[in-house]
């Protein structure tokens, strides 16, 4: 893409409110085009991403595990959490808009949701304080080498910066993956960037 290009060649140079104007931009191509995307392409995606992350060594040994719950046409890994609820221990963000960070509770199968901030449903349960071997993390865009462009709120950047340890992985439809994004020092990159077509590492 011409964004790509443009930007690989100046990125150094730019000035952070040119580097936030350019994720804007991006962010309202790449959320129109999730937008559009039909719940029939949404489920063929997501059923491919759940295959490869089923593949993949740091999914098969971790035991805890952070996911997210869909909106607005992200990828969709209810059905991974489904099959392996008996097996892992998985955890949802709760997002608190007052403190402005993610704190996360432990998901129950079976057990109600209820709407959050955002209007996202998340458990009831006590807050997780404990280790997280994976964190799965959705994005409005990601690139080649594993940056990450989320909503605006800065949420995952804080959170993340407190795991390091954990392994991160990225999941997207592909149209949403960039040979480069726009991206500042404070933005969290990712391990792994995974995509209906394509397995990438950092």
């Amino acid at each position: 893409m011409l964004f790509d290009s443009q930007y690989r060649d100046l990125k150094n140079y730019l000035p952070w409110h040119r580097i936030q104007r350019m994720k804007d931009a991006l962010r309202g191509i790449d959320a129109q085009k999730r937008r559009i995307h039909t719940s029939e392409q949404v489920h063929a995606d997501s059923h491919q991403i759940i295959e490869h992350l089923e593949e993949m060594d740091c999914f098969k040994q971790a035991q805890t595990i952070m996911v997210y719950y869909p909106m607005d046409n992200e990828v969709d890994l209810r059905s991974l959490v489904k099959k392996y609820a008996d097996q892992k221990t998985f955890l949802l963000p709760c997002t608190s808009p007052r403190r402005r960070k993610i704190e996360v509770r432990t998901y129950v199968k079976g057990a109600p949701l209820k709407k959050g901030a955002f209007g996202i449903p998340e458990p009831s349960t006590p807050i997780y304080k404990g280790k997280i071997d994976l964190i799965i993390v959705p994005g409005i865009a990601y690139d080649l080498e594993c940056h990450r462009l989320g909503r605006g709120g800065g949420y995952y950047d804080r959170f993340l910066k407190n795991f390091k340890k954990s392994i991160k992985i990225g999941v997207c439809y592909d149209f949403q993956l960039h040979d480069i994004i726009p991206h500042n020092f404070f933005d969290k990159s990712m391990d792994w960037v995974v995509t209906p077509t394509k397995t990438i590492e950092k």
